[in-house]
């Protein structure tokens, strides 16, 4: 992935071809949007199968609607004017930032934590947010610093303050789960501009010696949860509940699963969280190892659809936003995975187009209209339209 590799990046205001309607609409990846609307409708009839009783109905079709809004939303981002992101990625960074520092100061509190807006008609989670406007800030400082032969203090210095800003923000309210999807998605970006391995190999020697110092910088639940991972049946019925039953539902599936409607687990209430962090246990046990092999085969589709764009993007901007976008997806989707079958610790990552919530899908949608946006404005002969 070397987009202009040993050049400067153009600046932002020299003319840049442009594309008709009619090009556009050919340079649209339509086999991504296909397999959007694969992962949502498989997630909305998972919600369905997890929220059954009075709710059920209200809760679809909230969730209905979030989709509708968000699906149109992700297409006018995608036919948008070709250097609107690039030219604004700092100015959506910093509204993003503002947004977390108004959380921190007035947000509404839930389960413990502070992290949401209320907007009056929906809340707001801006944590979601920053996942998508940490990639762009990142693609375009390195866009314009363009191919940087040797990496020194200088060069990373602006990255990691971008990076560590909004996780500090994102670690008060407290929300580890999304500060760490934050660092990734961020990390991805920086290391595919060209962070050598040197310094690479010494952040990661420098957290290693941190951690006893982060290790204590942890609430008591957060380090419960960890220690959790390794022992789950000390506290079956505390801390250990929730990956407990998650693992038995993963695994009463089998091969072909129990059915649509008729998994145990869920019907009779013992699995937490099964319409949001854990819904992925839900279609584990009702539709077996296949129906979860054929999601992650959709998730796969996406993930390889992106880097593809991301090879073929227009400049260097385009190249690292798309890698960085599809990072973030697929290390969310790995990330909530392994929480649920227990070889991560539970740290609150909802997957991507399934799981209940507003402020996830909005951000996901962004970051495919994002990839699409990319895809239509690649280079002449590269970005065919499936």
């Amino acid at each position: 992935m070397s987009a202009n590799s040993g050049k400067r990046s153009a600046p932002l205001t020299q003319a840049e071809p442009t594309s008709s309607l009619q090009e556009r609409l050919y340079r649209f990846p339509w086999g991504l949007l296909i397999t959007l609307l694969l992962i949502v409708a498989v997630g909305l009839l998972v919600l369905y199968s997890a929220v059954g009783g009075g709710e059920s109905s209200q809760m679809l079709i909230k969730q209905g609607v979030r989709v509708a809004v968000a699906f149109v939303l992700m297409l006018l981002i995608a036919f948008s004017g070709e250097k609107f992101y690039r030219r604004h990625a700092y100015t959506l960074y910093l509204l993003v930032v503002v947004l977390l520092v108004v959380v921190f100061l007035s947000g509404v509190i839930g389960m413990g934590a502070r992290r949401w807006l209320d907007l009056g008609v929906v809340r707001l989670q801006p944590s979601e947010l920053m996942k998508v406007a940490l990639v762009l800030a990142l693609a375009r400082y390195f866009h314009d610093r363009g191919a940087i032969k040797r990496f020194g203090w200088r060069e990373i210095w602006p990255p990691l303050l971008m990076l560590a800003l909004p996780m500090a923000l994102i670690l008060k309210q407290p929300d580890l789960g999304t500060a760490l999807a934050v660092a990734a998605a961020g990390g991805v970006v920086i290391f595919v501009a060209g962070l050598p391995w040197r310094i690479l190999i010494g952040g990661a020697l420098a957290a290693a010696a941190a951690a006893p110092l982060l290790w204590q910088g942890l609430h008591d639940y957060q380090r419960r949860r960890v220690m959790t991972l390794f022992s789950p049946e000390e506290d079956p019925l505390g801390a250990g509940y929730h990956i407990i039953q998650s693992k038995i539902a993963v695994g009463s599936g089998g091969i072909v699963g129990k059915g649509f409607l008729a998994g145990s687990q869920n019907r009779l209430d013992f699995l937490p969280e099964r319409h949001t962090d854990f819904i992925f246990s839900v279609l584990a046990e009702e539709w077996g190892f296949i129906g979860a092999l054929g999601l992650l085969g959709l998730y796969g589709l996406i993930i390889a659809r992106g880097l593809h764009i991301a090879l073929n993007a227009r400049n260097r901007f385009g190249m690292l936003a798309a890698t960085g976008l599809t990072a973030m997806v697929g290390l969310q989707v790995v990330i909530n995975i392994g929480m649920v079958i227990g070889l991560l610790p539970v740290v609150g990552i909802p997957l991507p187009l399934v799981s209940y919530g507003g402020s996830s899908m909005l951000t996901i949608m962004i970051a495919m209209g994002l990839l699409a946006h990319i895809n239509i404005h690649a280079k002449p002969m590269s970005g065919g339209g499936v």
